[in-house]
């Protein structure tokens, strides 16, 4: 079986890459490559970025979809939108180059009015100027849609300014003004949106000036288109189609809503540009519009919001019975079984009713400040003041007396346990100086009995923030809970790319970033003529030394010099890389040529930020498939990740026991798995910060003495 297996797995490998080779070929010589024309202004063009003709979004975006697509950029420094601008983007060189190059594809990025616009907008005292905007921009999109290969054309929503100076392109005319005039824009021409803005929200780092975004800052944007332009589609009939009652279109926030009247309760739907495979929607439950910034990232993915106002039952027999009959419709609509369910404040009690008497209708949960014991809010009976006028509601709702109601225990509070027993996630965003909710009276004990039943909760905390406001305002976190626990997520950790890392603080020499490491690795490699080892990895690794010219900080090297003196070994540790970065670098590199005996990979750790356990091992097995086929004489010592996160239930720990369960079914006759696990976790289970920096990731001197040594071990048996 054994034997069976193995082969059955070479197979897998070898098939995978033929498959890829294939398609290769197709776009050389048969299918063109679908075109994309990225048009826009000094942000599209990258100024400022470092190594710019890399590492501008465009290009990263190319290298994300690969060879079966061919993205352009035309973007150019200081246009402006409008014709009265300095360089109104319309006259220049770059525009007509990308009428000229037909595209697929149209992405647009001209939101962010520049200086000679604000002056504009000064002048024109607003509304002459907005008039324009909306004009010309419809002009611009026209003059793309009409072209031949009729493209999709997706807007960018313009990125967040950090500047104060109001002569300057300032924050509230972006947000107030800006945005909704191009949401309107959207919803009148059809065009797609990516809100950027929100995912910029609190990302001031990644700017390199306040206004323009750093490289880093570019891989946000391509790794966000990435995720719009290779959605599943379906194709189906107008879910609007389908609604018989009488119906009113408008604008949400750029997408097409529909209101009408389900069993005598207001009800609307807003419908995704794109349907995703599955249409999965999301139930919002009250405060309609409040805070939406979850909600149309959510659109963007494909997703459906939804609503059926039962204002004001406070979850009772008749609301739930109410969201029944509304759940069936959609049903007959054809939206997905499983619905994400979503609750602000007192939507928190109609969202658990409802999910504690249909679990197995439930995907997941997103409750923010929530109502779960009505004693606490509106009752008042706790530390909270509470509401007498909705006290009454409530009680006259559930036709109690004040002291049964004092005494009412069908809070969803009260069903944790069978709550928990649901299955699904439940994901809750509180603020802990909540005084009209209290924390204390409502999400921490829920959390506590959730938990003990087994149930699966995260509690994201808002130090000093009261009731107000909700969410949060780059609503990532959120959403990509929503997108893993309905299996909508991207697994970027297995999309090999190159990195766009170019700050020195990774221990680099001034004016270096990622691709002079990766060339100094790749010209290391090539020069040594007998390469016994290769050291694979990211900032822990890239701390060995070796030769590298660029590299500043390296506390391994004196102990690594000496456990291996002798041999010839090359660091190839890049600081900050992920399993997709070394996925690359193998792909585009010297490695596979250079044939070394030993290859140590360490790697996963960076991932954790943003990937699961799971996604992380998926991205290692990928980078160890490559070395299989391609590199089939060369022994590899697997460590993954090394050991990290300073307490057994810190969630990096947590994810790094993923991750070994994982790996460790990899081992082969070429591949010897070492976990360092004994060595740098103590028995109690917390790291050991004799060998381990107190961010509970990198390694100090005596953990590379250590490391040295443990391996130096495994070699000298396998290098004879």
């Amino acid at each position: 079986m054994y034997f069976l297996n193995k082969h059955i797995s070479k197979f897998k490998v070898v098939f995978s890459f033929f498959i890829l080779n294939i398609l290769f070929l197709n776009t050389i010589f048969g299918q063109q490559p679908i075109k994309i024309a990225c048009v826009g202004n000094s942000i599209t063009y990258g100024i400022g970025v470092v190594n710019r003709e890399k590492n501008n979004f465009p290009q990263q975006l190319q290298s994300l979809l690969g060879v079966s697509y061919k993205v352009s950029n035309f973007g150019t420094r200081g246009v402006t939108l409008l014709p009265d601008g300095n360089l109104p983007y319309a006259n220049t060189t770059e525009y007509k180059n990308s009428i000229k190059c037909k595209p697929n594809i149209v992405v647009i990025d001209l939101g962010n009015i520049n200086p000679k616009e604000v002056e504009l907008y000064k002048q024109n005292i607003n509304k002459a100027f907005y008039e324009n905007f909306e004009k010309d921009y419809t002009r611009l999109i026209m003059s793309y849609s009409n072209l031949p290969s009729h493209p999709r054309i997706i807007l960018l929503l313009p990125l967040p300014s950090f500047l104060v100076d109001s002569n300057s392109v300032f924050k509230q005319v972006i947000q107030q003004n800006i945005i909704p005039r191009i949401q309107k824009v959207a919803f009148e021409t059809g065009a797609e949106l990516l809100d950027v803005h929100s995912l910029f929200a609190d990302k001031q780092d990644l700017f390199l000036d306040k206004v323009h975004p750093s490289s880093l800052g570019a891989t946000l944007i391509s790794k966000r288109l990435y995720e719009l332009i290779k959605l599943n589609e379906v194709k189906q009939a107008s879910v609007f189609l389908k609604v018989k009652q009488t119906k009113t279109l408008s604008s949400f926030y750029g997408f097409e809503c529909i209101d009408f009247t389900f069993n005598n309760r207001n009800a609307k739907i807003v419908r995704p540009k794109k349907v995703v495979k599955g249409s999965p929607w999301i139930w919002r439950a009250r405060f309609w519009g409040h805070e939406p910034q979850t909600d149309i990232a959510l659109l963007e993915r494909g997703f459906y919001i939804v609503y059926c106002d039962v204002a004001e039952l406070y979850g009772n027999k008749e609301s739930v019975l109410i969201w029944d009959q509304f759940y069936a419709y959609m049903q007959q609509l054809g939206l997905s079984k499983k619905v994400v369910l979503e609750g602000m404040s007192r939507g928190g009690v109609y969202i658990y009713n409802w999910a504690y008497h249909n679990p197995k209708k439930v995907a997941a949960v997103y409750a923010d400040a929530p109502v779960l014991d009505l004693k606490s809010w509106p009752g008042g009976k706790g530390k909270g003041p509470g509401s007498k006028e909705d006290w009454a509601i409530f009680k006259n709702d559930y036709r109690l007396t004040e002291e049964q109601a004092s005494q009412f225990q069908d809070h969803p509070i009260d069903h944790a346990d069978s709550i928990a027993k649901g299955g699904f996630p439940m994901l809750h965003v509180v603020g802990d100086a909540d005084e009209v909710v209290p924390v204390q009276e409502n999400t921490n004990p829920f959390e506590i009995k959730i938990k003990k039943a087994g149930g699966s909760i995260t509690v994201i905390h808002k130090p000093g923030v009261g009731h107000h406001p909700h969410s949060l305002e780059n609503p990532t976190p959120i959403v990509d809970f929503v997108l893993k626990s309905t299996g909508y997520n991207t697994h970027f950790a297995s999309i090999a790319t190159p990195s766009a890392e170019y700050r020195s603080a990774a221990g680099w020499k001034e004016g270096t970033d990622w691709w002079v490491q990766n060339d100094d690795i790749n010209q290391l490699i090539t020069s040594n003529k007998k390469l016994d080892i290769i050291f694979l990895g990211n900032s822990i690794t890239q701390g060995i030394g070796g030769e590298r010219p660029s590299v500043t900080y390296k506390p391994g090297k004196i102990f690594f010099d000496s456990a291996f003196k002798g041999y010839q070994w090359v660091s190839a540790g890049i600081s900050g890389d992920r399993t997709q970065h070394v996925l690359w670098r193998l792909q585009h590199g010297t490695y596979a040529s250079a044939k070394p005996k030993v290859i140590v990979l360490t790697i996963g750790v960076n991932n954790f930020n943003e990937d699961s356990g799971e996604e992380t091992a998926s991205g290692i097995k990928l980078i160890l498939q490559w070395m299989k086929l391609h590199m089939p004489q060369t022994k590899i010592i697997l460590i993954g990740p090394l050991p990290t996160g300073l307490k057994p239930e810190s969630s990096n720990r947590l994810k790094y026991e993923v991750v070994h369960s994982i790996i460790k079914k990899e081992v082969t006759h070429q591949i010897i798995y070492l976990p360092l696990t004994k060595y740098f976790i103590k028995e109690n289970g917390d790291l050991d910060t004799r060998f381990c920096s107190g961010d509970g990731i990198h390694l100090i001197e005596p953990g590379y003495e250590l490391w040295a040594k443990v391996l130096s071990e495994v070699v000298r048996k396998m290098i004879k």
